[in-house]
């Protein structure tokens, strides 16, 4: 059996790692080859290798607390030559660690995400936060005077002492990991996962799809979500990107579930695209089995205005037309 190498976000102890070492058994039953877990540096060094054919990768693509990892979702859509075909989701829990005889605490470190997913702790320590390239970057290198924040294997991995645990703003945040690997290679693997048993059906898949309409102006958008709205496809999500250095231009990233092998969702596509909209399909993976809760009042920010009769709104109401 040959091995490729399958990149993650480095170093020894992220979350990315964890990702890699969850999946590796399912892409080995799939493709029928090895993988072997290898440290990258930054998120674009993975993008770069797997463009380069030189293995494949996993990165970080949403978290359910901070939402898309933006860096990420930017390479994906301007990448030559890759896609992604597995999500991998990994529960996220940060503990907070110092070095053995550590200084005065005047900084907290870790990735921006990690820094964001525990602003409570940080407000309550009165620290600085400093940004790091990953959250065990952040506990790989951490000085006397710092706190970094990182899973909890990160403690023995480094030698740290662990100053609180569970320092996250809030419980049961998980972070959605994608597994990218050349274009080809992908497509070889979506063909020998549509042969595992009971996985044919293109309503058990979830796409991305990079969109962007080429004329602007009044209806362009409503009129292309409206081609998939008719066609019965459900949207999960809808993402704008600006076109850098193009003021009003945007690119998007949509979540469907169906793959593009489903008649209704191809005849989609050739639609949009013999009209007016670029199109390419960023993944293609197992539909994950996620529901679709109504959103309760208390979901709802501050303010604003909800659905009903309610009196004390009518000034925001009000706020509204005007």
């Amino acid at each position: 059996m040959s091995t490729i190498p399958l990149y993650y976000l480095g170093p020894r102890g992220t979350f990315t790692q964890q990702a890699a070492n969850t999946v590796v058994p399912r892409l080995s039953r799939v493709s029928g080859h090895g993988f072997d877990t290898r440290e990258a540096s930054t998120a674009i060094e993975i993008f770069d290798r797997v463009a380069a054919r030189d293995g494949w990768g996993v990165v970080a693509w949403e978290n359910n607390v901070e939402g898309y990892v933006v860096p990420n979702l930017d390479a994906l859509l301007d990448a030559a030559g890759i896609a992604a075909v597995e999500r991998v989701v990994v529960d996220i829990a940060f503990d907070a660690f110092v070095l053995p005889g550590h200084g005065e605490l005047t900084e907290v470190t870790a990735h921006p995400h990690g820094l964001a997913q525990c602003s409570g702790f940080i407000k309550g320590m009165g620290v600085t936060p400093r940004p790091a390239d990953s959250n065990a970057a952040a506990c790989r290198d951490v000085g006397t005077h710092q706190i970094a924040l990182g899973p909890s294997l990160c403690g023995e991995l480094y030698g740290l002492q662990t100053y609180r645990r569970a320092v996250q703003d809030f419980q049961g945040a998980h972070t959605d990991f994608l597994v990218i690997a050349p274009r080809d290679d992908a497509r070889a693997y979506l063909r020998a996962m549509r042969g595992e048993p009971g996985m044919d059906d293109a309503d058990g898949y979830e796409s991305i799809l990079g969109l962007v309409p080429l004329n602007t102006g009044p209806g362009a958008l409503a009129n292309l979500l409206d081609v998939f709205r008719d066609a019965g496809l459900n949207m999960t999500s809808f993402i704008s990107r600006p076109i850098k250095g193009q003021d009003g231009t945007y690119s998007f990233a949509a979540t469907i579930d169906a793959a593009p092998w489903k008649p209704s969702f191809h005849a989609v596509l050739e639609r949009v695209t013999d009209a007016d909209t670029w199109a390419k399909t960023l993944a293609v993976y197992r539909r994950p089995d996620r529901p679709y809760p109504p959103v309760s009042a208390w979901m709802l920010p501050s303010g604003g205005v909800k659905p009903g009769n309610d009196t004390s709104q009518d000034k925001d109401r009000e706020l509204l037309w005007q």
